[in-house]
């Protein structure tokens, strides 16, 4: 139940379903007349009620259930082409099939009032997971001084529409600071583990004046965690990230790679991969590595775009089981704003899956306004209410 004491609203079935019954019962009136009166078709309305029970509320099934009793009886008790005398309303065969009729009846209002709990349940569930997710990966800021920022999120699962995979920008003296990342794994404890890290990132994001040593502090912080949880699979509760920081006014951007796809830079005429080949390890995993943390810098001026991206993007298959081939696809389409680039990346994930996606899939992108502009450029947004995709 939502605060405001109301149920969230539950999905409505598919339109045929929902006119099912009625299309049952113009089945049975168009072959009862042609059929001998030794076959009764009208029998066959003993399954109405249970034909009704898939798409409406217990209420409904019970109507149904008196209309089907009636129109039986209207049906054995009306003399038709078959010659089938009056008084066959009272006839034993049929007084069991009025029994039998309101006997599915009960059974199907059980069932519909089951039903609609179960998806009463559901729907709590869904709504939830919504707003913990809101909670978990608050929108991104669309606008950032002069960067113009947009992300979305797709769960695999979506029933649940949230998992571990997480994005997050935030503005600090040291410039704007993003991260994307993937945790190991499925389920609440992915989920938990994505929050901490997110916790971890935000506060360390204010404080440490070099992307080396915030993503150092952020992976102490993984690590520390995973030893409170304990048990044999400490090891194994790893983050692959990427950490990026548009400093203000210095037209670079600083990337330290953990394990990650690596982000694309964007601009016009090119869309490349930022990988020097060096990636560190994944988070709770540098602690078996030396000094394993790189940051490389990369020029990044006014009209380039960063796309930061999970796996889910590159590994999203065709039913043929291809890749998605992520650069192709933004290597033909050209330099978009940032809400157009994401809206047509979403859609043609979705596309190429056949709706069939694999595993979560996140993305987030920054766009690199000149110096004192007003606005984004056509066909651009600048919402700076933070609301998300």
């Amino acid at each position: 139940m939502r605060h405001d004491g109301r149920y969230p609203a539950l999905p409505a079935p598919p339109t045929w379903m929902r006119w099912l019954p009625v299309m049952y019962v113009a089945g049975v009136l168009v072959v009862e007349p042609i059929t001998p009166v030794s076959w009764p078709v009208s029998f066959a309305l003993i399954a109405l009620p249970l034909v009704t029970a898939f798409a409406h509320a217990a209420a409904v099934v019970a109507g149904t259930t008196v209309f089907a009793v009636g129109f039986e009886m209207l049906l054995a008790g009306t003399p038709c082409c078959a010659g089938r005398p009056v008084g066959y309303i009272w006839e034993r065969h049929y007084v069991a099939v009025y029994a039998c009729t309101a006997l599915v009846g009960a059974l199907g209002t059980v069932l519909a009032a089951h039903r609609t709990r179960r998806e009463r349940t559901l729907a709590d569930v869904r709504f939830v997971a919504e707003i913990a997710q809101r909670v978990l990966l608050r929108p991104v800021p669309h606008r950032i001084g002069n960067l113009l920022l947009e992300s979305f999120y797709l769960s695999a699962a979506a029933e649940a529409r949230i998992g571990g995979d997480l994005y997050e920008a935030v503005p600090t003296a040291h410039g704007v600071r993003l991260l994307i990342g993937d945790v190991r794994g499925k389920g609440l404890l992915a989920v938990e583990t994505a929050a901490a890290m997110l916790g971890a990132f935000r506060e360390a994001a204010h404080d440490e004046s070099d992307l080396h040593a915030l993503v150092e502090r952020v992976d102490v912080s993984m690590s520390r965690r995973a030893d409170q949880l304990g048990g044999h699979e400490v090891g194994e509760r790893f983050v692959t990230a990427v950490f990026a920081e548009i400093p203000d006014g210095e037209r670079v951007v600083r990337v330290l790679n953990c394990g990650h796809p690596p982000p694309l830079l964007i601009r016009p005429g090119e869309v490349r991969e930022l990988d020097r080949g060096q990636p560190g390890p994944p988070l709770n995993l540098g602690m078996l590595v030396g000094d394993p943390y790189r940051v490389d810098t990369y020029a990044f001026g006014p009209g380039d775009q960063l796309l930061l991206y999970t796996d889910g993007v590159t590994e999203t298959r065709a039913p043929d089981g291809a890749f998605y081939p992520l650069l192709q696809r933004l290597r033909s389409w050209g330099p978009m704003p940032p809400p157009e680039l994401l809206a047509r990346l979403h859609q043609d994930l979705l596309d190429y899956s056949h709706d069939q996606l694999r595993d979560d899939t996140a993305a987030l992108t920054a766009f690199l306004l000149p110096e004192g502009a007003a606005g984004p450029p056509r066909g651009g947004r600048d919402r700076p209410d933070g609301g998300g995709s």
